[in-house]
């Protein structure tokens, strides 16, 4: 049994709050943490994440009750918080007695937190801001997560490594802060952890795992790709805001850049409203994931990495992985 006593001490708070082996929380990616990826996470002391993205009601009802038939560890789900049906979606939250909520995508609706808090699960929350981490934690948030531009899928436009020196000197004493972002190896954990973390955010390691769904061509993407392929996407118009998504540049990032155009289009003419305009961005980005992550379209899909795909060379079981990362980690530590 591998003992990872330092590595354990300072992720303390952070195993309390998620319950687990490991503060190591997977990102919620779309279409890839589903219930074989988030099991296998959980199972391997860490904390699975259900991505809802787009998802109706129905099918995260469904998600959530087979993720539930694979593990009876801790598991959290992932709401956007611009979906039309976000309170359906956190009443099947409480239906299922779901611990952790991770609200993502922007600020949180008024009363969504409360309502969540409501049926006693906890509320993990994302700021790209410390004025904003601020008033959220004050709003009810249990726990933050920082993560920086390195990271795949929606992006802002700061490092991770200067996020955590704004965030942790000021917050890491009273709150609990998670970073994100880049993350590929324990040595890395171990800098942010002795910075006041409490636990990290993986989802790219993750992505291409023995449990991953992802489809065989979309993996072997990955495990051709270095740092510098993994691209933030461009935003076209000024009036319609774009949050840039990080993915291997292909075919389909020149079609997103075609799709705003498109979109832009409709709002010159007054086809849609702003809201409309910016649900038909997300609904984009969920075909695009699914073409890659499913259909194996690795060429029109969206391939969306963060910086460390790099460190992905490989399919491996998600125990290994984390078990490679907290033995990195508690090396680390050991050395200094």
């Amino acid at each position: 049994m591998n003992s990872y006593d330092k590595t354990h001490a300072l992720m303390q708070r952070g195993r309390d709050f998620l319950g687990t082996e490991h503060a190591i929380l997977c990102g919620a990616m779309s279409w890839v943490s589903e219930r074989n990826l988030v099991s296998a996470i959980s199972n391997a002391g860490g904390f699975g994440v259900i991505a809802c993205g787009a998802m109706t009601p129905d099918l995260l009802d469904t998600e959530i009750t087979e993720t539930k038939a694979r593990t009876d560890k801790p598991f959290g789900v992932n709401l956007i918080t611009m979906h039309p049906d976000l309170n359906d979606l956190i009443a099947i939250c409480a239906k299922h007695e779901v611990t952790h909520v991770v609200l993502a995508g922007g600020i949180p609706p008024k009363g969504s937190v409360e309502a969540i808090k409501d049926f006693g699960a906890k509320v993990i929350v994302f700021a790209p801001t410390l004025a904003l981490a601020k008033k959220l934690l004050r709003s009810g948030g249990d726990a933050l997560v920082i993560e920086g531009m390195e990271a795949g899928g929606h992006i802002g436009p700061v490092s991770t490594s200067v996020l955590a020196q704004e965030f942790l000197p000021v917050l890491a004493e009273d709150h609990l802060v998670f970073v994100a972002g880049g993350i590929g190896r324990g040595e890395a954990i171990a800098g942010y952890l002795e910075m006041g973390a409490v636990g990290v955010q993986l989802g790219t390691r993750f992505a291409c795992a023995t449990e991953s769904i992802a489809h065989e061509n979309f993996k072997k993407a990955f495990f051709r790709a270095n740092a510098r392929d993994a691209v933030a996407s461009v935003q076209v118009d000024a009036r319609l805001p774009v949050i840039p998504v990080r993915a291997l540049k292909n075919n389909g990032t020149q079609e997103f850049t075609d799709k705003q155009r498109e979109i832009a289009g409709s709002l010159d003419r007054e086809e849609v409203a702003m809201a409309e305009a910016q649900l038909q961005v997300e609904h984009y980005w969920a075909g695009a994931l699914r073409r890659a992550v499913i259909d194996g379209d690795v060429e029109n899909g969206s391939l969306m990495a963060g910086q460390s795909v790099g460190m992905v060379k490989a399919e491996e079981p998600v125990a290994d992985i984390m078990a490679g990362l907290m033995g990195e980690c508690e090396a680390a530590l050991a050395r200094r």
